[in-house]
């Protein structure tokens, strides 16, 4: 057995064929035309040509997967259209002079390296989207309509270096088993689709893998993150077991997936969604989210060329609290900066934007930014149950701050007629390792807790959360992660406030008797991994739960804490 070890980037198990996804390359001549102006009107054509089919593949996902994934291919027409690009290339045919296909590459590709020369994930992925869109444009140039997957026959597991939005959206998804690229990470779009499709998929692994044989079979760990070839016939049978038996437990949690999370001795949680949006709601539903725990307005803005205005955001925002028809939804009040950046913001380059304006500071640098959103959330929350917290808080003088912009809102909007939400609840993130160790005292200005497990590891260890070489030891179940995780529990318990976790952990299956232990009162995760939480939950002792919890506080790395947890719970590695 041979093992390629990359980083787990969506869950599950996968099992079949390789298949080398391997598209036509582009290769053209770079030359001086001798009539730039026919050399304009070929690349206008293209682009028209490209748009079109952009828009088909849009309409496809849209129907497929839901209009929050399928924003990608809206954003996809954006750069499409970008007037800086065409001002680019359109300098480059008249003034250099070269033809369409040349000087589309050496535009976008000017594009690609100044946005891949900022150290931020998220900048470096969304240049993969502009050479996605330039590849889109060079094909029609060039008239070439090969697809890379014609040869795909039986349902298999997808290998390539890259792997493009378009390229995922437009496979036939009955013949994907699993994904495994080279390149892209955890925000890259391909990711996303991955997750969205319930896909298990895998980037990073060595440039070995591109050159396993075509059909030959191969199993694919999104857990663990490993892509496993040259399988004697017990291994083969252990994945597949270990695969079968997964199916089996989400078959059995699905239906009983609106069944209370209730402990065999009576103590019972909620169980909630993170959501991007009302496309989101049907599958949150389905798989019995009894609330949303966080609702990402930052998609919102992520997903426009421009500052979405407060029409917008209300809408947006009450048809999510429709569609989740009276149930409790904690919103997120903008949490721009780290990994997720807004073009059209202009904000200043940072050396290390994680520990910069971000979250509630940016907020508050930006009121006019902050009280549009927080208007259209009081709008929205009228007659719903909205709840608003606010992100990357470190102190009570930016709660009280944040809370003066709301009454201001507030008051604005009472004065123009408007309704708004009345006594809505406002909380806080809890991500700032000092926001965890002053709990106790900021608990006197919010009505609840929220804990991003994700952002806490990352800054209580000192780790770059989306640096692929350091994902073992970003990790949340390192005992000083839990034993801040306590501590907020235990501050806000004491002064009567509720305490949510909605970072990965709360849908990791041996994390959830560590925080059941710790008294959590809300677990809310990615839609897909509520059925299974609520499983596990329905087969736990709290009392057990909280000897557990103890125990781990003392341990003194990660790996002893999950070889713990899963010997006291067996079944835990089966999920």
């Amino acid at each position: 057995m041979r093992v390629f070890t990359g980083v787990g980037v969506s869950r599950g198990i996968a099992i079949g064929p390789v298949f080398q996804f391997k598209k036509a390359r582009l290769e053209f001549k770079s030359y001086a035309p001798e009539n730039p102006a026919e050399e304009w009107e070929r690349f206008q054509k293209s682009v028209a040509v490209a748009r079109e089919k952009i828009h088909a593949v849009y309409v496809n996902a849209r129907s497929e997967i839901g209009a929050d994934e399928a924003a990608i291919f809206e954003a996809h027409l954006s750069i499409l259209d970008d007037p800086e690009l065409h001002d680019a290339v359109k300098e480059k045919i008249y003034r250099v002079p070269l033809n369409a296909e040349a000087a589309l590459f050496a535009a976008s590709e000017a594009f690609c390296a100044e946005l891949e020369a900022i150290e931020d994930e998220y900048f470096r992925a969304r240049a993969l989207d502009v050479r996605d869109v330039a590849s889109s444009v060079m094909r029609v140039l060039l008239g070439i309509t090969e697809s890379g997957y014609e040869n795909l026959t039986a349902p298999s597991i997808i290998i390539g270096r890259d792997i493009t939005p378009s390229d995922c959206i437009t496979l036939d998804h009955h013949m994907v088993l699993g994904f495994c690229t080279l390149e892209g990470g955890p925000t890259s779009h391909t990711t996303i689709l991955a997750r969205s499709l319930g896909v298990p998929a895998l980037v990073g692994p060595s440039d070995e893998v591109l050159s396993l044989p075509d059909g030959a079979t191969i199993a694919l760990d999104g857990y663990k993150g490993e892509l496993v070839t040259e399988m004697n016939a017990v291994e083969y049978a252990r994945y597949e077991s270990l695969r079968d038996l997964k199916k089996q437990h989400l078959g059995k949690a699905l239906d009983q997936a609106h069944l209370p999370a209730v402990t065999k001795d009576g103590h019972q949680v909620i169980v909630a969604a993170n959501v991007e949006g009302v496309s989101a709601a049907p599958e949150a539903l389905k798989n019995g989210a009894e609330a949303v725990g966080l609702f990402r307005t930052e998609f919102n803005f992520l997903q426009q060329t421009k500052m979405p205005d407060e029409e917008t955001q209300y809408k947006s925002y009450r048809d999510t609290l429709d569609a989740f028809d009276g149930r409790p939804v904690i919103l997120r009040s903008l949490d721009i900066g780290g990994d997720k950046q807004l073009p059209y913001l202009d904000l200043p380059y940072e050396l290390n934007p994680f520990l910069g304006v971000r979250g509630i500071r940016l907020c508050l640098k930006n009121r006019p930014l902050f009280k549009t959103q927080l208007r259209a959330v009081l709008r929205a929350g009228y007659q719903h149950n909205l709840h608003l917290m606010f992100p990357m808080v470190a102190k009570k003088s930016e709660i009280r701050a944040a809370k003066e912009v709301l009454e201001e809102c507030r008051q604005e909007l009472i004065a123009e007629g408007k309704p708004v939400a009345e006594n809505m609840p406002v909380g806080i993130m809890i991500e700032i390792p000092a926001a965890a160790l002053l709990a106790d005292q900021l608990a006197d200005e919010v009505d609840f807790f929220s804990i991003g497990t994700n952002d806490l590891s990352q800054y209580t260890l000192a780790v770059d959360r989306t640096n692929p070489n350091l994902s073992d030891l970003a990790n949340a179940f390192d005992p000083a992660v839990l034993r801040l995780i306590a501590s907020v529990i235990n501050a806000g318990h004491k002064k009567g406030k509720m305490v949510g976790v909605c970072g990965e952990l709360a849908g990791e299956p041996l994390a959830i008797p560590i925080l059941l232990g710790l008294g959590l009162d809300e677990f809310s995760m990615n839609a897909p991994a509520i059925p299974i939480a609520k499983q596990i939950i329905r087969e736990m002792n709290l009392a057990d739960t909280k000897e557990i919890a103890q125990a781990v506080l003392e341990m003194e790395t990660p790996s002893d804490v999950r070889a713990y947890v899963a010997q006291k719970y067996p079944f835990l590695n089966e999920l």
